[in-house]
Order: structure tokens, then C-alpha cells, then sequence
């Protein structure tokens, strides 16, 4: 993929346990979407639209602070792909790049994390639909 079939702000490869990037794998940060790409001769692309990121957390594990790389891992409220892992180089910088671009992206749309939960779900051990809270308080008056 070229340069010139979209801007991108940032790309990497996926590393190695050595920090090298022998890997088909690709990542792709753009103004709105993050995109990772996989494979050689069956090339497969998912896309995030960046205000579906939910969560990201930063890993730091002994082996990849020896060459400089981190994993950063992000969940998002998209269908092909809630959660993934990016092994990249110079994690901090990407985590901030994220920050930046995804409350761009969010507010360009209009929307916040808290805006992608519905209502809470029942607990699957509660075997009755008609649950009601006023039953429990019954007693108290």
C-alpha cells in the first residue's frame, strides 16, 4: 500500500520479541480510522473508526523495554474487531497519538466513551424477566 492511497499519520510493522519488524502485519493511524493490516498474498484489513475506541492500555513487559517497543492494546466498540494488540516501537508516543486523534475524532462526532454503554445487563443466573427492586424493599416499611 502506498503513501498516496491515503494520508496517514502514523504506521508501523509488528515486532518481534527482538523489536524487529519482521512481520506482515501492518498499522495504519490516520486522521479518522486506525487500520490494521495482515498478510502477504491474502491481505486482510479491519478499520476502527478511531471515536469507537473505548479503552487502550499500555504493556511494558521486561523484553520489549530492552528494544525500545510496548504493546498497546485497544478496545473499541467495533464488530470485526473489539479488541487487539499492536507490539510496536516507541509505545508512548503512539499512546499519545491515539489520545489525540481519537478526542478529535470524538468530538468531531460528537460523542464520548460513556455515550457507547447501554443499559446494564441482567446477570444470567436471574431466572425471572418480571425482577422487580420494589420487592426487595417491601420489608423495610
Amino acid at each position: 500500500m502506498a503513501k498516496e492511497d491515503f494520508n496517514y499519520i502514523w504506521k508501523d510493522r509488528k515486532r518481534t520479541f527482538l523489536g524487529l519488524p519482521w512481520s506482515f502485519t501492518v498499522y495504519y493511524l490516520t486522521e479518522e480510522k486506525l487500520i490494521c493490516r495482515t498478510g502477504f498474498l491474502n491481505i486482510t484489513e479491519d478499520e476502527i473508526d478511531l471515536y469507537k475506541i473505548t479503552d487502550k492500555r499500555l504493556n511494558l513487559p521486561l523484553g520489549q523495554r530492552i528494544t525500545g517497543c510496548g504493546t498497546v492494546h485497544i478496545c473499541s466498540r467495533d464488530v470485526s474487531l473489539p479488541e487487539f494488540d499492536m507490539i510496536v516501537k516507541n509505545p508512548r508516543e503512539v499512546m499519545n497519538l491515539l489520545d489525540k486523534y481519537v478526542n478529535q475524532a470524538r468530538d468531531r462526532y460528537g460523542t464520548r466513551g460513556r455515550d457507547f454503554y447501554g443499559a446494564p445487563q441482567h446477570h444470567h443466573d436471574m431466572e425471572h424477566d418480571d425482577y422487580d427492586d420494589r420487592d426487595d424493599h417491601d420489608d423495610e416499611q
